[in-house]
């Protein structure tokens, strides 16, 4: 089986989601599932046909480019209990579609934070947010991998699709914790999968595709229990393609930094 290093994974990534919002085309938006390579059936859910779990009103209320250039496999916020004055950050923030949406519910006294490691999606989602007139949002360029954001500054984390492109979901789940202020909240959706073939896992381009660096379930709820996250909850999970035997799920998990501290492992 051929392998990759961290930083080709990342390169190809990079150029991958950057080369689909130069073009505007858009792999996993609300109306086209991912351009994978490789010869999948989808499956695809109630979720996913409705608007991958966003509304109409949701949808309607930002700018068009960033609901168009959306690569997410599921609304992260559909079981985040934000507020008002709450600090938010969104990992792998891309063209702004969830980050302008927790700044609606954070009101002007909130903030929100996106991080993206592709300078065009920075570049793109600051345009957003300009047109949408949204004042207490941020987008900084930056991996996942190693936040810029200070240590327990935030209330929520949110992420949709990004996780699984990490060559290292560790150190993504500690960083969390780390900013994550105690008692603060992760929620993300996510792409896990079981049983995946070792040809798909050692294809590069499928990295990009959310196929390639999903875990099984199993290994990636450990990853964030090690990060020393509690209260971990799978809060749905749907079927999200078809490989041979395969199980690909799109999933929605959240988790608690506790307000105690102790050793992690």
């Amino acid at each position: 089986m051929a392998t990759h290093n961290a930083e080709q994974i990342k390169t190809a990534v990079r150029e991958h989601y950057a080369d689909l919002v130069k073009s505007d085309e858009s792999c996993c938006s609300p109306s086209n599932c991912c351009d994978m390579e490789i010869d999948i059936e989808a499956s695809l859910t109630g979720e996913s046909t409705n608007r991958n779990g966003y509304t109409d009103t949701q949808l309607c209320s930002i700018p068009a480019d960033a609901v168009e250039n959306s690569f997410g496999c599921g609304n992260p916020l559909m079981y985040a209990d934000i507020c008002e004055d709450d600090v938010v950050l969104d990992l792998g923030s891309g063209t702004g579609i969830d980050v302008l949406l927790a700044a609606q519910l954070v009101g002007e006294s909130g903030r929100v934070i996106g991080i993206d490691m592709t300078p065009e999606m920075i570049e793109k989602a600051r345009k957003n947010a300009e047109d949408a007139g949204a004042k207490n949002v941020e987008f900084r360029l930056g991996e996942i991998e190693s936040m810029p954001v200070e240590d327990e500054s935030v209330d929520w984390i949110i992420s949709n699709c990004v996780i699984n492109l990490a060559p290292d979901k560790d150190p993504v789940f500690r960083e969390a914790h780390r900013v994550l202020k105690p008692g603060g909240r992760l929620l993300v959706s996510d792409i896990v999968a079981n049983h995946l073939p070792n040809w798909l896992r050692s294809t590069i381009s499928n990295w990009a595709n959310c196929i390639s660096g999903a875990l099984p379930e199993d290994q990636y709820l450990d990853s964030i229990r090690r990060a020393g996250l509690e209260e971990i909850q799978v809060f749905s999970k749907s079927p999200y393609a078809k490989i041979g035997k395969a199980e690909v799920a799109s999933i929605k998990v959240g988790a608690l930094k506790p307000n105690r501290t102790y050793a992690l492992q």
